[in-house]
């Protein structure tokens, strides 16, 4: 493993756990269309992607959570993202870059997008690009962090997708022996991860607001 990697899963062990709040989607989805509100999600975008850093961690739920409710976001089942994971899969970094980037663009809180931009500039050495991809995506996935602890369905995680609850689980390393159940949930479904008798909860949304 490169030493830049080894340092992003080192970040990720050292995640602070702090307060935990809960989700309240409905005021989430008003207050990021809400161009008169500090939460309106351009608005927040524009701090996102110049000054990651200076986000909070109301902001950074609002961010994260406000996805769900976006017009356009970019899907894993898109063409244009198969077609950067084939540059990625060929180990052309630099085009898988530029597609990348360009479809962040579009969908700037993608943790998909994030993850092969954080990859792609491991391969490539460039602490600079990582460090500043590294921010944002810590950044949501401590409003991820921060919605639960994981310990039952009342402080379950909660997620926007799957495929975020994957890159969940990497983050918190759950062991890929644990065995996954799933159960309905109010506007979602509880999947149950369970390792030498401890079980993990992340409840999946699903955007039917």
């Amino acid at each position: 493993m490169n030493r830049i990697f080894l340092f992003f899963f080192l970040m990720m062990a050292t995640f602070g756990f702090s307060q935990k709040s809960k989700i309240n989607l409905d005021n989430i989805k008003k207050e990021i269309a809400d161009n008169e509100s500090e939460f309106y999600y351009q608005k927040m975008l524009f701090k996102y992607k110049g000054l990651p850093k200076s986000i909070d961690s109301v902001e950074a739920q609002h961010l994260y959570y406000g996805r769900t409710f976006l017009e356009k976001t970019v899907s894993t089942s898109d063409d244009e993202f198969k077609k950067l994971l084939k540059d990625f899969n060929k180990k052309n970094y630099p085009e898988a870059i530029a597609k990348t980037r360009d479809l962040l663009a579009k969908d700037p809180t993608n943790l998909d997008l994030l993850m092969i931009m954080l990859q792609c500039y491991d391969k490539l050495q460039d602490v600079k690009n990582f460090s500043y991809y590294l921010s944002q995506f810590k950044l949501l996935t401590s409003a991820i962090l921060d919605s639960g602890d994981g310990k039952s369905e009342d402080s379950a995680f909660v997620v926007n997708s799957v495929g975020d609850e994957y890159i969940l689980i990497n983050v918190i390393q759950i062991p890929r022996q644990a065995s996954r159940s799933s159960k309905p949930a109010t506007g979602g479904m509880f999947d149950i991860w369970e390792n030498n008798n401890t079980k993990t909860y992340i409840k999946v949304i699903y955007n039917d607001f």
